[in-house]
């Protein structure tokens, strides 16, 4: 939605235009607080505690794997996020936020390879519109394992190597996402979805399961490596609003 829109929308009461959307219409207009929330995806780590500068965080604190919090407001002004080992404070990555209104802001831990944890940060400047009720999903390759990987998302039993049948998205590189950070997550309508994960630019199946959602949910998926051995990857998800990570069943 451009400036000039969300300016005349932001004239007319919220309580006018929650039937528009979701819940979530603060934040299409960029008048909500920025937001952040922590994701813990390394199976090789510890527990981790989140730090704003030296200052650690109440609820995302001595968080395991598979952890995830839901999005929390913070403060304007740019500062330093570091994730820690919660047992001995060692520092695994360090992430600066300038936050914007509207905006928001998450930090992953996935493991960079066989041994060590990193850092990785989303920014998603949720410029849904404010007339949609889709979904919204975006895609982090977090398996060091793996290559780029594409995402397909298709009715339950399609054939993927059918001719035309295209990635969902596509050619998405370690230690990143797709669509890239900075960007907008994609729209799709809710239901169930075959999800398929696959090699860039191939139609070999790494991993395939099945994932319901609703209407205007936010949906993360994450790719990460299911052994040490290459190319073996299962899926998690963060749905926001419900708890931590979930793994996608495979089908």
């Amino acid at each position: 939605m451009n400036i000039t829109h969300k300016f005349l929308l932001a004239c007319i009461p919220l309580a006018g235009l929650a039937a528009c959307g979701g819940g979530d219409t603060a934040d299409r207009l960029d008048l909500a607080n920025p937001t952040a929330r922590f994701i813990h995806a390394s199976p090789l780590a510890p527990n981790l505690t989140l730090y704003r500068g030296v200052a650690a965080q109440t609820d995302e604190n001595n968080a395991p794997y598979k952890f995830a919090s839901n999005y929390f407001d913070i403060d304007m002004g740019v500062s330093d996020w570091l994730v820690k080992t919660t047992v001995g404070g060692v520092t695994l990555g360090t992430e600066a936020i300038a936050p914007s209104r509207g905006n928001k802001y998450t930090i992953v831990a996935l493991p960079t390879s066989i041994t060590e944890t990193g850092t990785y940060l989303i920014v998603d400047p949720y410029n849904k519109s404010i007339t949609s009720n889709n979904a919204r999903l975006r895609v982090m390759n977090a398996s060091f394992n793996a290559s780029n990987i594409d995402l397909y998302m298709n009715a339950i039993g399609v054939d993927i190597t059918v001719p035309g049948v295209n990635p969902t998205i596509a050619a998405t590189a370690f230690k990143t996402t797709g669509p890239a950070s900075g960007g907008d997550s994609i729209e799709l309508s809710g239901g169930t979805y075959q999800v398929t994960i696959t090699p860039a630019g191939t139609k070999t199946v790494l991993f395939r399961g099945q994932l319901t959602f609703g209407a205007d949910e936010d949906l993360l998926i994450l790719s990460v490596p299911d052994s040490a051995l290459p190319s073996t990857v299962k899926a998690l998800v963060k749905v926001e609003r419900t708890v931590g990570l979930r793994e996608v069943p495979t089908s």
